[in-house]
C-alpha cells in the first residue's frame, strides 16, 4: 500500500482494479484544514485520463505490474509470439493488441512487455529499426523545397512520408514511437 505521501509523477497504481500512472501532481495546503493531493491519472490498458484527489489518511493499492524483456520470435496466424529473455517462456499477443505496432517488429528484436495480473497491457519496442523502400515516386529533378515529402511503401506494407531524395531499395530509419521516417541509413 502507497500512502499519500509516496504519490510521484509515473508512479503506477490501482483504482477499481485497474492500473494506472500518475501523468501530473500537485500538493496543496490549503489555509485551513487538511492537505489534498492532486493528480492526474492516464489509466495504462485504455489510456483514459481522470483526476483524484487523496487526502493524508488515505491508502492506496500498489498494482501487480511486471515488465519482462522479451525478444519478438515469430508470427503465428492473428499472434505474434515474444520469448521471455530470462525463462524462455513464450507470450502470445495479438495483431490486433498490438496495432501498427506490429508493421515495427523485427524478428530476435528486445521488446519490453508490460504485464498488469499476467496478462500484457503494452510492448514498447526498439526506438528506431531500419526497413526497406520497395516502392516510392522519383523525386522531380530541381525540386529543392525544404521539408517536401512524399509517400513511400516499406517492404513489409507500412506506408510513410519520405524526403524527395529518398529512392526505391534505400534502407531508411523509423521512428517506431511515432512512426515516421527518421534518416537515411545507406543507398543500395
Amino acid at each position: 500500500m502507497y500512502s499519500p505521501s509516496d504519490l510521484r509523477k509515473g508512479l503506477k497504481v490501482e483504482v477499481d482494479g485497474q492500473p494506472w500512472v500518475i501523468s501530473e501532481f500537485e500538493f496543496c495546503k490549503p489555509g485551513k484544514g487538511t492537505a489534498l493531493y492532486r493528480c492526474r491519472l492516464k489509466n495504462m490498458v485504455s489510456g483514459v485520463t481522470m483526476e483524484k484527489t487523496y487526502r493524508p489518511v488515505d491508502r492506496i493499492e500498489v498494482p501487480n505490474v511486471e515488465e519482462h524483456e522479451m525478444y519478438y520470435s515469430y508470427n503465428e496466424g492473428e499472434f505474434y509470439v515474444f520469448s521471455n529473455t530470462e525463462t524462455y517462456e513464450e507470450t502470445r499477443i495479438s495483431k490486433e493488441f498490438l496495432g501498427d505496432k506490429a508493421y515495427f517488429l523485427i524478428e530476435e528484436a528486445l521488446c519490453k512487455v508490460l504485464f498488469f495480473n499476467g496478462k500484457p497491457i503494452d510492448v514498447t519496442l526498439p526506438v528506431f529499426i531500419e526497413k526497406k523502400i520497395v516502392e516510392t515516386d522519383p523525386g522531380a529533378r530541381g525540386d529543392t523545397a525544404t521539408n517536401v515529402l512524399k509517400p513511400a511503401k516499406l517492404d513489409n506494407g507500412y506506408e510513410i512520408q519520405v524526403p524527395l531524395f529518398i529512392n526505391e531499395g534505400d534502407l531508411v530509419k523509423i521512428d517506431t514511437r511515432t512512426g515516421q521516417y527518421s534518416e537515411r541509413v545507406n543507398k543500395a
